[in-house]
């Protein structure tokens, strides 16, 4: 057992540093692309440890970013330590399942709550969806690696929700990479190499407009990525839970194909509400095409690991319909007696 415990610290520790490292990248990835390297933990130093405002940043950003990369590092190892002894505590009390969300909720909201207390200053400078999107990051890198150094573990508390994980995670990769691949193959072929996931990760991290001369740099191109495959896996998981849940009522098959038109029409109003003039530079066209291959890509995969579905939805409206064909049926008439015969002797 103490091995056990020891082995649990370490791979917690180990964790942290994980989740530390992916949420350094995505800031770093996202300062690269707004022109200012190392400003949000230089600004964060400065205004945590130092007091300062951010217009003393600039005056030594190394030394500030070396100081808060300390502190953040420090924290997620303390995270990841504390994450893993309650997910051992929870294997043998499962009443703890609820504190555990709990635990993994109040992470996520946590840094956003430092940045709002530190002022409007630092909060303009950190959007919420960068710190939401980073922190989400991270604890999926977490869980995945402490998952995959204790599969018993992750076993008895997931049970057969890491099989529905793991589909859900496979076609989101899956349709994250046929879309990637037909919006690079059509830049490649207009002579605009990368030109499209450029056009969007300006509109995202920079509200540049595509009058705006915008150039596919790696940051740029690398940052939007990691949004593109984040969304299509979380889409992915979604589509997932319904089908398993489409196992015991085949109803909610409906509710997945509804979640497929939400998704379709999605992007193209997104990209049309941030700016018109970028959805006729990348034209709707390329985005439903786009959209619609990802679409077909994810559903045979889908179909693939539950081919009874189709089946299973004609029955259940088979079932449901003959019920309702005898709820409507009208009550049988009251038997009456007919006439007594007498026998004469």
């Amino acid at each position: 057992m103490e091995h056990s415990r020891t082995r649990i610290i370490i791979d917690g520790a180990i964790a942290g540093l994980i989740g530390a490292v992916v949420v350094a990248v995505w800031f770093l990835l996202f300062d690269l692309i707004r022109g200012h390297a190392l400003e949000t933990p230089a600004l964060l130093a400065a205004t945590i440890l130092h007091g300062s405002h951010s217009h003393e940043v600039q005056h030594g950003l190394t030394l500030l970013a070396l100081e808060y990369s300390l502190l953040h590092f420090g924290a997620f190892i303390t995270f990841g330590i504390a994450g893993g002894l309650l997910l051992e505590a929870c294997e043998t009390e499962s009443s703890l399942l609820f504190s555990l969300v709990i635990f993994f909720v109040a992470f996520e909201v946590f840094f956003i709550a430092v940045v709002l207390f530190l002022g409007p200053n630092v909060m303009v400078e950190l959007t919420w969806w960068g710190i939401i999107v980073g922190n989400l990051l991270a604890t999926g890198a977490m869980l995945s690696y402490f998952f995959w150094r204790h599969p018993a573990l992750a076993f008895n508390l997931l049970g057969g929700w890491i099989s529905i994980a793991r589909e859900g995670v496979t076609a989101g990769l899956v349709g994250g990479i046929v879309v990637a691949i037909w919006f690079m193959g059509y830049d490649f072929a207009s002579g605009n190499p990368f030109h499209t996931p450029a056009i969007l990760g300006a509109m995202v991290f920079q509200n540049a407009s595509v009058s705006d001369r915008i150039q596919a740099t790696l940051p740029l191109v690398l940052g939007y990525s990691i949004l593109h495959f984040s969304a299509f896996v979380a889409f992915g998981l979604a589509l997932a839970v319904l089908l398993a849940a489409s196992e015991w009522e085949p109803f909610m098959v409906l509710g997945a194909l509804l979640l497929l038109a939400v998704f379709e029409v999605f992007f193209v109003g997104f990209v049309s509400l941030v700016d018109q003039s970028a959805l006729e530079a990348l034209g709707w066209w390329k985005i439903v095409a786009g959209n619609i291959l990802a679409l077909i890509a994810m559903a045979t995969y889908f179909i693939r690991s539950h081919r009874g579905l189709g089946v299973k939805l004609v029955e259940r409206w088979a079932m449901l319909d003959h019920e309702g064909a005898e709820m409507g049926d009208p009550p049988p008439p009251p038997h009456e007696p007919g006439p007594s015969h007498t026998s004469h002797l």
